[in-house]
């Protein structure tokens, strides 16, 4: 029989970048960003179903009752405290390896936007297949539309879309002007932050570098401790830092398949408006003499006149205003809500 597939989904974040729509009790995966209109989390479990047999999403203790009811037949699991990505994917992998020895893994994010699913479920087959084939651990690579530094970057000799592509090496969120070149030379993509491995071989990659994660998740997953007492102690790092920097023989796939990870309201703002020259709106939103604004209700009217690079939000029980050039300062905001404003974190 061939290997079971099992798709693994991060769900643990908080997104505080799209306050006020993004709260505590309804992070950014629950909200209807997905593009045509479902949740980010809802278009993850189509895109993984369609490729795996068996899910398992990690998130907060406090999001997995709300997460198994939007999410049925998934396997969720609840992290007490957030530790980074590596811990959340060690635990995934030693739960799954559990049950299943030969297990091969995609992992994903459960708050991107991917307007072409079809192409990357394509994607997540060749991963797959590579991994099953040599045991490798690898990468989808997003072939960059713009400079962005607010993604990581990896350099690949060439990049033919939809074809394994060594890595030759992983860079940090570079300042503009490194972006600019890395973009113009065709040799990097964005770190899109969907990763296949072998559940064996990205313990073994664990126990290797940062052996209190692959000790507290095994011992988690095998019931020999309790989540609460092991996993607030584990090391907090990224699989990145922790794993894939660091390990042999890594792969990508370069993959153009309309993707962003909507990190802040100005993101969103260009897919919504992809021309970037006019208004995005959501809900029922009104903008008389501006341009470059976005407005986004979830009840109730929102009318702006004679404003422009703004970004408006209403939602729920409050309201943003922020310059859109300045939207990443919106988890300053979130920050600052302490004492009796706790209540709208």
């Amino acid at each position: 029989m061939p290997p079971v597939r099992h798709a693994v989904i991060l769900a643990g974040g908080s997104g505080t970048r799209l306050w006020p729509a993004s709260r505590q009790a309804r992070p950014k995966q629950l909200l209807p960003l997905g593009p045509h209109g479902e949740t980010l989390l809802a278009a993850t479990l189509e895109r993984a179903r369609g490729v795996a047999a068996s899910i398992t999403i990690v998130t907060s203790e406090a999001l997995v009752d709300v997460t198994r009811e939007a999410a049925p037949g998934a396997h969720v699991l609840g992290e007490p405290v957030g530790r980074n990505t590596a811990p959340a994917i060690g635990l995934a992998a030693a739960t799954i390896l559990a049950t299943d020895p030969d297990a091969a893994l995609v992992v994903m994010p459960s708050d991107h936007r991917v307007a072409d699913g079809a192409r990357l479920q394509r994607v997540f087959e060749c991963g797959l297949a590579e991994v099953e084939r040599t045991g490798a651990i690898g990468t989808v690579g997003i072939a960059p539309t713009r400079a962005d530094t607010g993604f990581g970057y990896l350099e690949v000799g060439t990049a033919v879309l939809d074809e394994v592509t060594p890595v030759v090496r992983f860079v940090e969120k570079p300042g503009l002007a490194d972006a600019e070149r890395y973009v113009a030379s065709g040799r990097y993509l964005w770190n899109g932050g969907i990763f296949f491995a072998p559940a064996s071989r990205l313990l073994a990659e664990l126990d290797a570098r940062v052996p209190d994660i692959g000790r507290g998740v095994r011992a988690i997953a095998s019931h020999a401790a309790r989540a609460a007492d092991v996993y607030p102690a584990l090391t907090s790092i990224s699989i990145d830092k922790a794993v894939m920097e660091h390990a042999a023989g890594v792969f990508t796939i370069p993959a153009a398949v309309g993707w962003d990870d909507i990190g802040s309201w100005a993101a969103l703002a260009e897919v919504l408006d992809g021309v970037g020259s006019g208004n995005a709106t959501h809900g029922e939103a009104v903008v008389l003499d501006g341009r470059d604004n976005l407005v986004w209700t979830d009840g109730g009217l929102v009318a702006a006149i004679g404003v422009s690079g703004l970004v408006i939000v209403r939602a729920g029980d409050a309201v943003l205003v922020v310059p859109r050039a300045e939207a990443q300062r919106v988890r300053d905001v979130v920050d600052a809500l302490t004492g009796p404003l706790a209540r709208y974190r």
